[in-house]
Order: C-alpha cells, then structure tokens, then sequence
C-alpha cells in the first residue's frame, strides 16, 4: 500500500553514514557508488551512497523517495555533481528524465535492485516491488541519467 507521504525508514541516514566509514575506512564498500553534490542551503559537499542502474550504456539514478535531500541538491545546483565509484571520481551531470522517459527505468528497477525496491516497498513508495508498481511512481519520484562532463 503507497502512502501519500512516504518518508525513509529512521535506519537509512545513519546506515549511510556506516557505508560511508566503511568506504573510508578502506574496510568495505569499495565499489559502493556515492553521489557528491553542494548541499542547496550551506554548499558543502553531501555524499550520499546510491543504486546506479546500467541499461543500454546508460546509467540511471532513482530518487528512491519524493522529495529526497539528494534529489533537492540536484535540482538546486542544475545537475552537477561528482560520482565516485571505487577509485573513479568523475564530474557528471544528472538529467531529469520526463515521466514518459523514466517509464523503461521505472520498470527495470525493480528488476535490477530489488534490494533497494524492497525498501522503497516498505516504507510504501510504491504498492509491490514489480515493474507495474515502479511505473506508477514516474512523475512522484525523479529518475536522472548519469552524463560524463
């Protein structure tokens, strides 16, 4: 059941934070994709650990609940942001793609990542963790095409 303000669960920031040590630390996590972007309020750098889909030599990023800080920092600084995955840090862009356009994403999604589409389906983003379940969220929740700059 999607509820009409879902939030994420109480566990995810400080989860990150734990990834984001880790990945430091040099521990684990060393392939664990993280999105930098200048925070829309004070302009320092926000690291946030996320999913990257691949599909057809492209490279997606979900905004795995309306309204997500990243997402929010994304929008503010026109899409420029920095992708570090394993020891490649590159300047990208992130376009928002229209809802029609997320359509093939959305329905991949869940497909690729089901460990992130569970959570999605948990905190009730979406109803179920299918492909029919991740159209309806185009429009609710944005889909970005990772671009090289």
């Amino acid at each position: 059941m999607t509820t009409s303000n879902p939030t994420p669960p109480r566990w995810l920031k400080p989860m990150n934070k734990v990834f984001l040590a880790l990945k430091r630390a040099g521990i684990g996590m060393k392939d664990l994709p993280v999105l930098t972007v200048p925070g829309r309020k004070t302009g320092k750098p926000r690291n946030t650990p996320l999913s990257v889909l691949e599909h057809e030599g492209q490279r997606y990023l979900l905004e795995g609940f309306p309204g997500a800080d990243w997402a929010r920092n994304v929008r503010a600084a026109d899409g420029h942001a920095t992708l570090t995955t394993g020891k490649r840090r590159e300047q990208v862009r992130l376009v928002e793609l229209d809802p029609q356009e997320a359509l093939p994403v959305l329905r991949l999604w869940p497909v690729r990542l089901a460990d992130g589409a569970k959570i999605m389906a948990d905190a009730g983003v979406v109803e179920a963790v299918t492909p029919e379940a991740f159209e309806a969220v185009a429009g609710r929740c944005g889909v970005f095409r990772v671009d090289a700059t």
